[in-house]
């Protein structure tokens, strides 16, 4: 869909220089998606693998994020291999809804209700992500955590239009939880893609 590099936003790559790789086509459909133009990989023209590694080679940065839509729905074995022999780390942001494939030095697993993960992600998460939308959200972030290995690292991220409203509810969990820490969007307080 778009490539772009900017600094990572979330999570825990947060503030480092990063080449986006967003691929379109999501068959989750969460209905507070901040990306639904990327849900249709119809509207967007493929691009070769070796075009997309030379756009990120042009960048000072060596942190490739593939993300989505959701990526898990391809095979990227050969797009993390050529941006391993380029000297990229290779960060992927999914959903876990579909098989992983690719080589990877980071896996953010954000789960969704709508189309819940493969249990063969869970133990290869790096960082589990929970967008907290209500109150029920925490629950469900308490059952991932359960599931993935324990060295995972646990972040509760307020969803963008309800984080007045969420936000304080999360500090107040974190606290009686302090295995989690927040994720802030920051690219859209300091205005980058």
């Amino acid at each position: 869909m778009e490539s772009f590099y900017t600094l990572q936003g979330e999570g825990f790559h947060q503030g480092k220089a990063a080449y986006f790789i967003r691929l379109a086509g999501c068959d989750v459909g969460c209905v507070w998606c901040d990306v639904k133009e990327s849900w249709d990989k119809n509207l967007y023209p493929e691009q070769s693998i070796e075009q997309i590694v030379k756009d990120a080679k042009k960048n000072a940065g060596r942190l490739a994020v593939i993300t989505g839509g959701e990526p898990t729905m391809y095979q990227l074995n050969n797009l993390t291999k050529l941006l391993h022999r380029e000297g990229f780390l290779t960060n992927i942001e999914t959903s876990g809804s579909h098989p992983l494939s690719g080589t990877w030095d980071w896996i953010c697993l954000s789960p969704k209700k709508f189309k819940p993960p493969l249990p063969a992600i869970l133990k290869k998460a790096n960082e589990l992500k929970i967008i907290i939308f209500n109150k029920s959200d925490f629950a469900w972030a308490a059952k991932y955590a359960g599931l993935v290995s324990p060295g995972c690292k646990l972040y509760l991220q307020p969803e963008w239009d309800k984080a007045a409203i969420v936000t304080p509810l999360i500090i107040d969990y974190i606290k009686e939880n302090p295995k989690w820490e927040l994720s802030l969007q920051i690219h859209k307080y300091i205005n980058v893609p």
